[in-house]
């Protein structure tokens, strides 16, 4: 691939010199046979996948030591630009010498790293990196073949960015874990859209169903949600200690409070009202309030039924929960 088929020389330099060698001169571009299988007594597995983002595609040959399930030997066709032929060389030869459970744990990234003339400076551009992204997938697919399952079998998370890997369930547990507020923190934590973009934001390169703008905003609101529960649980527990630990006085007090504005008004309409005779803190931790029915409610077959019932839950839901009422 010449430096002239690429947009303009800048860009040609941040290709690394490895990517450079290999896009000119790929050592494992090429087929492997049946007949070269059976003289080297190894299984040919040959798979496909195509990238519709670039339109590339690339072929892979394996042939396989049945015997302790490795890799012996690899090549591969590729039908697309010269990243693509890079990578997939590099590709090719990450396989060599792995056994196929080990090979499908080959990342895009690991790809990309292995391209690198140092280990600090990133093979391709960024808006390349889609380009060289079909590594995993043809090796799961490869790996299927092998194994005779689906190629969903090697896929047990939702992948959000497939130029690093990054599955949904990691990048939503960072953000809660770090308290991160920007896409670009994402980044910088798992690597999710530091390559080809198309994972920011719709109007990528190709249309995705995740976002990281879209997971920021939920995860956020997800944190906050739980952040008003935790708080909300926080205060009916800080209620709920305080009553408890109150003498019975101050219990006392609480309890005429809440009758007067919760519970007397509802008796009071049925021409009842009731009082409040004692307050008993058993051993168990229970806190036994004894009232007793006054007016048109002593006399009322409800009050050891749903109005008792009404009673304690309205005593229990505003003061504790270990509140049990008494009819005396």
């Amino acid at each position: 691939m010449a430096k002239d088929s690429l947009i303009g020389g800048s860009i040609w330099d941040e290709y690394s010199q490895v990517v450079q060698d290999r896009m000119n001169n790929p050592k494992f571009m090429g087929e492997i046979t049946e007949n070269e299988a059976k003289e080297r007594g190894a299984k040919l597995i040959v798979a496909d996948f195509g990238a519709e983002s670039c339109g590339d595609a690339v072929r892979l040959y394996w042939l396989v030591d049945e015997a302790t399930d490795t890799i012996i030997d690899a090549k591969f066709k590729s039908f697309g630009c010269g990243t693509a032929i890079a990578s997939s060389d590099t590709m090719a030869e990450l396989c060599i010498g792995k056994t196929v459970d080990e090979a499908v744990k080959i990342t895009n990234i690991d790809v990309e790293k292995a391209m690198r003339d140092t280990p600090e400076t990133p093979a391709v551009p960024p808006q390349k990196m889609h380009c060289s992204v079909m590594a995993y997938d043809v090796i799961k697919a490869a790996a299927a073949s092998y194994k005779g399952v689906d190629p969903d079998h090697f896929e047990d998370e939702i992948i959000v960015c497939e130029c690093a890997r990054v599955s949904l369930g990691t990048i939503k547990e960072v953000i809660k874990l770090n308290d991160l507020k920007t896409v670009e923190e994402i980044t910088q934590y798992t690597k999710a859209g530091a390559f080809c973009k198309s994972c920011i934001k719709p109007g990528g390169h190709e249309k995705r169903e995740y976002y990281l703008t879209d997971i920021l905003r939920d995860t956020r609101a997800e944190m906050e949600q739980e952040r008003l529960k935790k708080q909300a649980n926080a205060k009916a527990l800080g209620d709920q200690l305080n009553f408890d630990e109150l003498s019975v006085v101050g219990q006392l007090k609480a309890v005429e409070g809440i009758m007067d504005s919760e519970i007397r008004p509802m008796l009071m309409m049925d021409g009842g009202d009731l009082e409040v005779i004692d307050i008993q803190k058993t051993p168990e931790g229970n806190i036994d309030i004894y009232i007793r029915y006054l007016g048109a409610c002593s006399g009322c077959a409800s009050g050891a039924g749903g109005t008792l019932y009404a009673i304690e839950n309205v005593l229990q839901e505003k003061l504790s929960t270990n509140i049990h009422v008494m009819p005396i």
